[in-house]
């Protein structure tokens, strides 16, 4: 969800903002930043080359096998995933996916970094490392499930550096924080949270009726769903935010009795029946549409936290968990006592208070499908292609979680479960009026439709909730079709009966095609290739893809 919302209070509350470390690090090394985006269809004579080079690479170590998965949408189709090292140290994302059929390859994406000179030898040890990274938390200890990692840390001016990294709860965030191993300062650090069985009945947060996949122990029913595969578990914290706090930091585990319960098996608590059920719904989307078994393809466990304040003690929080557990929905990804990360699902405000900035109430944000779909895409990418939350990659990020989510909201209205309309709104259900971002109109809520209109700042991570506008816009257009306001270019979409085409094409592409760096310029030649692999070149997804990037300026 957007950052830096503000509630109307008899003062007004002020967002507090964190400042990285203003002491600079070692003087960074240099290399060369290379970006892979080709296709067999396009330049096969490029592809090749690149082909060998990548094997090239992993003889010498200088690429290594992360991972490899078996594409479930097209038959045959396997999509290996390679890290980039330096001298046994991992590049931060560096690496490239491959996609094979019957052993030839049929496209190459990445970001490369060549002739990299950085000295591997770290003058601050990794138990200094973890008492530096101790003194910038909130606690003073941290999960011992939690191991620095010595990376070569790409500089956005093209230096490199050697750095510890390791993510930190911190004043409502969760800080992606990197340490110069030379120096011990902060070389980087940005807000990593990606925001936003027995069968009982519940009421939702709207006041719809549906069912809810729990089970029985010791006289009461517990959000504990044993219908579905994996774990899926919903802890409701009772306004408990110093425990919420220990739980995300890894140093409090919960218990049974942390669990949401009901005596009769039918539920009222809104938030609690709304973030139980709409997790199972997102998990059960994955599958139906795209043969995807949870967040990593395997069943990883589903973690969330609904009441994690009280709405009654909004005048007495600090504004960061008014931001973070009012205000916000966010997956925490490495959170949690397991480090297999948890979903939180803000309180919203109490009645009679509304934003300042747009005079729209928030309710529990459990209580959108598309947001809680949204959030838990943000898990599955950490589990795929890991883009990284800062600039286009991290806008990349966001896009693809407001494509499923907005994905999965038609889903179910289309089949008649969900009982609130299916539209390109986001958070419409409990940000009222109105919702929080547009894929059919970005510009109504001030995000750009089209690349020439992009935020170049650097708040937000580089705008990530921003800029995440461009591709969500092309994700429209290729479905519904349409002409870009700034562009003027019109787009001829597959239509709304082919939604799954786009669906599809998208999730390929974003899953198992994207590097972590990817940008916009990959993101659109990985999507073109994708609608090719599934549907033929000169296909209408093809075309519709192709159109409608162009139309928001990435070319």
């Amino acid at each position: 969800m957007k950052a830096g919302l503000k509630a109307v209070l008899p003062a007004a509350v002020a967002i507090a903002i964190v400042a990285p470390n203003a002491q600079e690090p070692a003087t960074p090394q240099v290399g060369t930043r290379l970006e892979v985006a080709v296709g067999a269809a396009d330049r096969l004579n490029e592809l090749r080359s690149w082909d060998n080079r990548v094997n090239e690479m992993v003889r010498a170590n200088e690429l290594a096998l992360r991972t490899t998965r078996t594409d479930t949408v097209l038959e045959g189709r396997t999509h290996e995933r390679y890290d980039q090292y330096v001298g046994g140290v991992r590049v931060f994302g560096g690496g490239v996916s491959r996609q094979i059929d019957q052993g030839i390859t049929q496209s190459v994406f990445g970001t490369l970094h060549a002739d990299v000179t950085v000295s591997l030898n770290p003058a601050v040890s990794v138990e200094e490392a973890r008492r530096l990274f101790a003194a910038l938390s909130d606690s003073t200890e941290t999960s011992p499930t939690r191991v620095p990692e010595l990376v070569v840390l790409p500089r956005d001016e093209s230096g490199y550096v050697l750095a510890w990294r390791q993510h930190l709860w911190r004043d409502g965030g969760w800080w992606h924080t990197f340490l110069d191993a030379g120096t011990g300062v902060t070389a980087l650090e940005y807000n990593d949270l990606q925001t936003q069985s027995a069968v009982g009945v519940g009421t939702g947060v709207m006041g719809d009726r549906k069912k809810i996949s729990v089970r029985s122990l010791g006289g009461q029913y517990v959000t504990d769903d044993d219908l579905r595969p994996p774990i899926l578990i919903t802890y409701d914290m009772r306004g408990n935010r110093f425990r919420t706090d220990l739980y995300l930091e890894g140093l409090y585990r919960p218990t049974t009795s942390d669990l949401a319960t009901d005596s009769d098996n039918t539920w009222t608590d809104g938030a609690n029946v709304d973030a139980h059920v709409h997790l199972g719904w997102t998990y059960d989307y994955y599958f139906k549409r795209f043969g995807r078994r949870g967040l990593d393809d395997r069943d990883a466990p589903i973690y969330a936290v609904t009441h994690p304040v009280r709405r009654s003690d909004l005048e007495s929080l600090p504004s960061s968990a008014i931001s973070g557990y009012m205000l916000n929905a966010f997956w925490c990804g490495g959170c949690g006592p397991s480090g297999s990360g948890a979903m939180v699902f803000g309180e919203g405000l109490p009645p009679g208070y509304v934003l300042a900035s747009t005079g729209q109430y928030v309710d529990y944000f459990a209580g959108a499908l598309d947001i809680v779909a949204h959030e838990l895409t943000h898990a599955l990418t950490s589990f795929s292609s890991g883009l990284i939350y800062r600039n286009e990659s991290g806008a990349l990020n966001e896009s693809f979680s407001d494509v499923l989510g907005t994905s999965v909201e038609f889903f179910y209205s289309g089949q008649g479960v969900h009982g609130q309309p299916a539209d390109y709104l986001l958070g419409e259900d409990i940000v009222r009026p109105g919702g929080s971002r547009s894929l059919a109109n970005p510009s109504a809520f001030d995000d750009p439709d089209h690349y020439s209109r992009r935020y170049r700042g650097s708040n937000d991570n580089g705008g990530v909730h921003t800029n995440s506008g461009i591709p969500n816009h092309a994700f429209y257009l290729a479905i519904e079709g349409g002409t870009n306001r700034t562009s003027g270019l019109t787009v001829q979409g597959v239509g709304p009966a082919n939604r799954e085409q786009i669906e599809k094409v998208f999730y390929r592409a974003f899953v198992h095609m994207l590097p972590s760096n990817a940008t916009f310029r990959v993101a659109r030649a990985a999507t073109i290739q994708s609608a090719r692999d599934l549907y033929g070149v000169g296909s209408p997804a093809e075309r519709a893809v192709t159109e409608a990037w162009t139309a928001v300026g990435v070319n």
